[in-house]
């Protein structure tokens, strides 16, 4: 997100830990074939403490009424071309449907983006959100091959990441360019050095795959699913590899499937420049002066005239490290993901013009997984690993050196920063799949498909293009009229009542359906 949206598609689920942050202020798990089988046997058992891979904390707590999660794990194989050979451990995660048993429809899988997101501790995160949904499923999500638990993707340590996102990620000359290729190509080495047997295996078919076997596992004839960011576009290639095996499913914050890793990225300047004037127009708008600038223009304004400074002189921030020019966009990125956010961006640039770097800082460290220990997750390995597995296109220096105009233009603020996170899978130790991801499902169930039209990372357009990807017949688009990155979890009712109202009961809303 920027360090994931120039390494991402899409990100949903850092909030929860950034919420807490601010208040504050590898290789695969067996080698035995035989129990990856759909008629394997799951062990449920209390949930322990996230690993520090899933970003660490303790035990997820009870839901409201006291039913407890628990987590168990599944065997998939290593190489789905090599069903016998060796196996992956998934890490599973659940909390029983709540009412009758008799109205009990099946297992409702959620993934919640990245990729690299954690399902393991973000559906425990957000689980209460969806206590209706619980009614007549049980709440199911994991921790996808690459990521956590599930064989997750090491690169580089604490140390060495601290000082990778310390470096400035729009060079301005030619020695600035060259540490930064330099860098990129240091941190996917330690991708390979670290975790060579499973990066060939971390492709989102593969996750597709798992989730088939999952869904056989768990005892369902079809795929109940939920997807956000990220998770939209597993959702569409489950349905194009296994059409027939879709029950209901919802795509909310939609990746653009039709898009390159180039056409994303530019999509993603243009939506957190959208984002920003968004913010802008809001701070300004308020009864009370907006403490950051006198009008729409001089917010911005000022924002790039801090992020010019700080190229040149980092603020202090959280000791030994400084805010720097790449930190503090990251941050500002961080923050345009949900208007929840926005008065915690109006702080942290307040502080950052009186000279303290403490809160945009944060919001950077939320972005890329780093706790308040100094220890990293390992979102951005994952993503990383999962982008490039998926992704053909590699891009040079000089590829991106001559799209700078374009994506300036998209956005004078973000537009460097996403065009020079293209270069990202240029050394990668394993070829990229596709241009982009297959996602027609001729014959699937119907599919609701949310658009957002205020996301900055995953653009409203890209609900369109989903629809029409899947197929006639199958897509049914439902645009929301709000800010940031998703739509149910805005608590709007029009858009709870819609999604609700289809997984629970198979009600499918009519084509076209505005909220607001």
């Amino acid at each position: 997100m920027p360090k994931l949206p120039p390494r991402a598609k899409a990100l949903s689920a850092t909030a929860v830990l950034l919420t807490a942050a601010l208040a504050a202020c590898g290789d695969s798990g067996s080698d035995s074939s035989d129990g990856a089988s759909p008629d394997q046997k799951l062990s449920w058992r209390d949930c322990p403490a996230p690993s520090a891979a899933e970003g660490g904390g303790t035990a997820p707590s009870p839901l409201p009424g006291g039913a407890e999660w628990q987590c168990a794990t599944m065997k998939a194989p290593l190489d789905w071309d090599e069903p016998k050979g060796d196996t992956v451990d998934i890490a599973l995660i659940r909390a029983k449907a709540s009412g009758n048993e008799n109205k009990r429809i099946g297992s409702l899988i959620f993934n919640f983006g990245g990729p690299g997101g954690s399902g393991i501790t973000t559906l425990p995160a957000f689980g209460s959100d969806y206590a209706k949904l619980r009614t007549r499923y049980d709440l199911v999500s994991f921790d996808p091959r690459g990521v956590g638990r599930s064989a997750g993707v090491k690169c580089e340590d604490a140390e060495q990441l601290d000082a990778y996102y310390q470096q400035d990620a729009t060079p301005d000359d030619d020695a600035e360019r060259t540490e930064l290729i330099d860098n990129v190509k240091k941190f996917n080495g330690e991708c390979e050095k670290n975790s060579k047997k499973v990066l060939p295996h971390v492709r989102t078919t593969d996750a597709a795959r798992d989730m088939d076997l999952m869904r056989q596992v768990l005892g369902d004839d079809k795929l109940y699913y939920f997807g956000i960011s990220y998770g939209t576009e597993l959702g569409g290639v489950y349905a194009h590899l296994f059409p027939k095996k879709v029950g209901r499913a919802v795509f909310d914050a939609v990746v653009d499937p039709t898009q390159t890793p180039e056409e994303g990225s530019l999509g993603q300047a243009e939506g957190f420049q959208l984002a920003l004037d968004n913010f802008a127009k809001d701070c300004t708008s308020q009864e009370e002066d907006c403490p950051v600038g006198d009008s729409e223009q001089d917010v911005k304004d000022r924002i790039a005239g801090l992020l010019k400074d700080l190229d040149k002189k980092p603020l202090p921030a959280l000791p030994p490290r400084e805010l720097t020019q790449t930190a503090a966009t990251n941050g500002i990125a961080q923050a345009l993901y949900s208007k929840d956010f926005w008065p915690y961006l109006t702080q942290g640039l307040e502080d950052a013009y009186d000279g303290d770097g403490k809160i945009l800082m944060v919001l950077s460290d939320s972005m890329n997984g780093r706790n308040e220990d100094g220890e990293y997750s390992n979102i951005q390995a994952a993503n990383v690993a999962i982008n490039c597995a998926d992704d053909k296109p590699r891009y040079t220096a000089d590829d991106v050196e001559s799209k700078l105009p374009e994506f300036r233009e998209a956005s004078p603020l973000f537009g460097d920063y996403l065009a020079w996170g293209m270069v990202n899978c240029t050394d990668w130790a394993v070829d990229g799949q596709a241009d982009h991801p297959d996602v027609s499902a001729a014959g699937a169930a119907p599919v609701l498909v949310i658009g957002n039209t205020g996301d900055p990372a995953t653009p409203y357009e890209g609900a369109r293009k989903m629809v029409d990807a899947l197929g006639k017949g199958v897509g049914v688009e439902l645009t929301y009229k709000g800010q940031g990155h998703g739509a149910y979890d805005s608590k709007n009712k029009c858009v709870r009542g819609a999604v609700d109202g289809y997984l629970l009961n198979g009600t499918v809303p009519k084509a076209n359906t505005i909220c607001s």
